[in-house]
This record gives C-alpha cells, structure tokens and sequence, in this order.
C-alpha cells in the first residue's frame, strides 16, 4: 500500500516585521483591548506601506518557500511530479498562480492545481496531493499556500491622515500579513507511516451571511459599476461575527477531523489551528458553552506563530508548521493535527499525519519572523 510522508516544510516571509506602533502611524490607533483580542504584535507585508510600491508577487513569495522546503528535503524540482498551489490573492484570474510558481521553478512540463478557499485552502490542497500520491498517480508533491493581502490593505491609508481611517478599516489593516509556507509530499510502499484516516472538509455557512469578503474585479456586477466603487477591490470582514461564530465552526471541525482520522485527541501531540493562541480560543469557547473535552484535551497541545505574522490565509497552517519545525516544537514520530478555520463563508479543513520529517538541517535557518 503506497503511503504518504512528509519530508520538509519550507516558508518566506517579506521584508522587515512592521510593529504595531508603525501601523498606529500609518492607520491611526486601535484600543489596547482591541489590540489584545486581535493577538498580532507584527507582520510582514509584500507591499512598502509608505509608498505602495509592490515589491514581491505572491508567486514570487510561493517560489521561495517552496525551493527552501525542496533544498530541506535534498529534493530536485526536477523530481517533483504535482504542484498544488492555495491562494485567495492571486497575481490574475488567469492564468493560474499555480503555473506561475512552475515557471519559476524552471519546470516546462508538470502537473499543477490551484485551490482557492482561503484559511482553510492549505489543508484541501494538502488532502488534495495526499490523494493523487496515495493512488499512485504521482510520486512527489510541494503543497504550497501563499498569500498577498497587504495590497488591499494599504489603499484604504495611504495618502489619507490615519484619522481618516474608520476603525472598522483598522481592525483588518493590524489582522493581515502577507507570506507562504511550503511542505514537501512523497510517497512509498509501505504499511504504515502515512496519514490517518480522511481530511474533514466542510462549511458551515449554507444559510449564514460571508464573515469576510473581498469584492471587486469579479463578475458579481457590471465593471462599469464596479469601477464607480471607491476602491476596484475591497475587503470587508465583519469582526463581530466572526468572533461570535468562529468557535461554532471550530468545535465542528475538531470533533470531525478526530473522527475522519481515527484517533483520540489524548493520542495528538501538537495542533495546529492559526486561528489565535490557546487561552484566547478557550475563552471564546468557555462563553459560547463550547468546551468540550477533546478541546480540554488539545488545549495545551495548540501550536500558532499568529502574534509574529498576523492572519496569513491560505499560508498560515504552513507556515505555522514550518516554524513548529525549525524552532524543535514538533520531532520525528509526533502526531500532528493541522485544522484550519475560513471566515469568508464558514469553512473547516481539518487532517490528522504522523510528523514524518527528520531533524532540521543544519542549514536551515528560522524565517525572519522567528528572528
């Protein structure tokens, strides 16, 4: 039986960390306790946010972390057979950002996918490899999520005073970062060693309003409307709702990712959920009556760099891992849960993999984030 193993991570992260106290600069000040829930101290931006200058791609960003994690593995681009890329940011409709990051690889031929389901876009594009490896279609795969937000961001402060800026603006302005974070995929015959049981795919929202949405440059309206808006593209993210429902979709998702895969969330031993650090999501659970035991369980196991890089979508379960990795906080035999949360319509991926990568490389070295 062809099992799937993990082999490396791999992640980039733009420019210098812009602080909190630079951001008050650029788009006026947010109350402490807010500050407090919102968790991000710093953040990397692929956009200079004095100038707007764009100074990286997404699939520039995505390029990188994935030859980091191919050099990690001691892997060839050659030897990779599938390409999947997530992303909600994409350079254009079309082509593909997936066939932009083959490009740059130097790849004329190879297979690749594009998913597009933002926070929760890294665990299908995962599931997705794991499933094309598992059947024998392929024998290599880099999962990539990579994500640009900050160019959305910046035009609503830039060339304004920040106390032109409404803090319902703010709030998503201090939320977002921008990077990418890579794993690299192989496969062989083998009876065990491979991932447990199913991913949990799943949304919630069927009958909910978006808790966040960027709109624009779409076919929802006629352009000659569209461009009659104050900004082409807006992002709209309703942080109240978002607060009040997220605990909701994530108790859904844990207790499905537990039983897709399997196991007992005792038998965890690090999980991954770039939502916000442990204490924070407990409170949100204790006052929505959502504390269940397996969240007890899991509770001190949570692993999460969202302080140091803010909400990076698609990127942030990747890049969250990879960090778990150069820092030692996951080691070879671990079991490790990935469950990511998608606010834009209530999303859920969750999957369960034994930690199957050796030790880091001496040449590793941690992303600027970790510096």
């Amino acid at each position: 039986m062809r099992q799937v193993k993990l082999a490396s991570t791999g992640s980039y992260l733009p420019g210098d960390p812009i602080d909190n106290e630079q951001m008050e600069r650029l788009a006026g000040p947010v109350p402490e306790d807010v500050l407090e829930g919102l968790q991000v101290k710093t953040r990397h931006w692929s956009v200079d946010p004095n100038t707007g200058e764009h100074l990286e791609t997404n699939s520039e960003m995505a390029h990188k972390a994935v030859v980091e994690a191919l050099e990690l593995a001691d892997i060839d681009p050659d030897d990779v057979d599938l390409l999947v890329v997530s992303t909600a940011s994409p350079e254009y409709h079309l082509p593909p950002t997936s066939t932009f990051v083959q490009e740059k690889l130097g790849r004329r031929s190879m297979a690749v996918v594009d998913v597009r389901s933002g926070c929760a876009g890294a665990v299908e594009a995962l599931d997705v490899a794991r499933m094309y490896l598992e059947r024998g279609a392929y024998d290599t795969a880099v999962v990539v999520g990579s994500e640009a937000i900050s160019p959305l961001c910046v035009p609503v402060f830039l060339g304004k005073g920040p106390e032109k800026v409404r803090m319902r603006d703010r709030l998503g302005i201090y939320s977002f970062g921008d990077g990418a974070g890579a794993m690299v995929l192989t496969s062989e015959e083998s009876e065990d060693g491979g991932f447990l049981g199913d991913a949990a795919l799943g949304c919630v929202g069927g009958e909910r309003k978006p808790g966040m949405q960027v709109i624009g440059g779409g076919t929802h309206a006629p352009l000659h409307q569209q461009l009659e808006a104050k900004r082409l593209i807006d992002l709209k993210v309703d942080v109240v709702e978002s607060g009040r429902f997220t605990p909701f979709v994530l108790t859904e998702g844990l207790k499905e990712t537990l039983a897709r895969a399997g196991v007992a969330a005792e038998a965890v031993d690090m999980c991954v959920i770039p939502e916000g650090n442990a204490t924070y999501m407990t409170d949100e659970l204790r006052e929505a009556g959502l504390l269940t035991p397996e969240w007890t369980a899991l509770e001190p196991k949570i692993f999460e760099n969202l302080t140091l890089v803010g909400a990076t979508g698609s990127a942030a379960a990747p890049i969250a891992l990879d960090y778990a990795w150069k820092t030692g906080a996951v080691k070879e035999g671990d079991m490790v849960m990935l469950l990511a949360i998608e606010t834009s319509k209530w999303k859920y991926g969750g999957i369960v993999l034994p930690w199957t990568a050796a030790p880091v490389p001496q040449k590793a070295g941690l992303s600027q984030a970790a510096a």
